[in-house]
């Protein structure tokens, strides 16, 4: 591997701006080529972020020689067609969060990543933060004794036209998919294991996507994880780590926190505080070429088979919502 890496960024949307900024502040990245379907977006965006090659069309970016990893930023519904796309060209692949509609559409993109023998990760921040992996030591360290409840929110205040990705069924939109997966991932983080029951409720608003909702997980020694989600309320995103000797809070925004406290008898005993660098968008691309560097195809710290848990348990608690994707008819008997 050489020392540069050379990223591809598949769609121009927000979140693949904000992903070129990230790389722009790590000296070990590229950005080296841009696609998107349409050619006045990705010339400009191309032009934004002085990205030598722009590309018309997907299939353009997957087969340049030149690209090392590719950044899928489309819509849910495409991630699986996209990540397949590039892994079949050799590419390693960061996939944005969530990792795809659904179970079925995550265990493929895991089999063609393994079956290409390249390197694949779900883009879920949180997990390489490092403030919250020096506060999920205080855990290790028997700090606050057996965790016992997990409490996480991640909820944003939006205005959303009708014509929007964020509230589009068809598109996967909806709280589940694009916030209710990082305080998923958050307890499987926090737990390392999976829950044995999952239930959910939600608001479905008139666009036929959900508005905002809740679960429940519990866990095989009794462990419960108080999750909520939204798009459309505004709330405290902040998290706790109740254990039998004390408690530990993530500070509001939980997912990119600059402060943790631990509580010992409701006392704050220990405090870590420590900035975000960059976009924090930087720290899941650090990791994707570190894992690359050393040889590796899966991230230990966000592996594709937890993704697959992850997808498996929102599907099990939307399913009583009668929420369905198109992409989950390809799947019905």
């Amino acid at each position: 591997m050489r020392n540069k890496i050379k990223w591809g960024i598949i769609s121009t949307g927000h979140i693949a701006q904000k992903f070129a900024e990230a790389l722009a502040i790590l000296p070990e990245a590229e950005l080296t080529a841009v696609a998107s379907r349409t050619i006045g977006k990705v010339k400009e965006f191309a032009e934004k972020y002085k990205v030598p090659k722009s590309y018309g069309s997907y299939i353009q970016l997957a087969n340049d020689p030149e690209i090392d990893v590719v950044y899928i930023a489309t819509p849910h519904t495409f991630h699986l067609e996209n990540a397949v796309m590039c892994m079949r060209k050799g590419k390693s692949v960061l996939c944005e969060k969530a990792l795809t509609i659904n179970a079925e559409e995550a265990r493929e993109m895991v089999r063609v990543a393994r079956e290409e023998n390249v390197f694949l990760m779900e883009a879920m921040i949180p997990r390489h933060i490092p403030l919250i992996k020096k506060s999920l030591k205080w855990i290790d360290d028997g700090k606050i004794g057996e965790v016992r409840i997990v409490k996480a929110s991640r909820c944003a205040r939006g205005e959303f036209s009708d014509e929007s990705r964020i509230l589009n069924p068809k598109l996967g939109g909806g709280s589940l998919l694009d916030l209710g997966v990082y305080v998923i991932s958050f307890v499987f983080q926090v737990l390392g294991k999976f829950p044995i029951e999952s239930v959910g409720v939600s608001h479905i608003g008139h666009l036929g996507s959900d508005e905002q909702g809740a679960a429940l997980l519990k866990f095989d020694k009794g462990e419960i994880a108080d999750l909520t989600f939204a798009l459309r309320t505004e709330a405290v995103n902040d998290a706790y780590i109740f254990g039998t000797k004390g408690y530990i809070k993530l500070h509001d925004l939980f997912a990119v926190p600059t402060k943790a406290s631990l509580f010992v008898n409701k006392e704050e005993v220990e405090i870590i505080e420590e900035p975000i660098i960059g976009n924090a968008l930087n720290y899941e691309a650090e990791e994707v070429m570190r894992c690359m560097k050393k040889g590796l195809k899966e991230s230990p710290f966000m592996p594709p088979d937890e993704s697959i848990k992850i997808m498996e348990v929102m599907d099990k608690i939307r399913k009583p919502w009668g929420l369905v994707y198109s992409n989950d008819l390809k799947y019905k008997n």
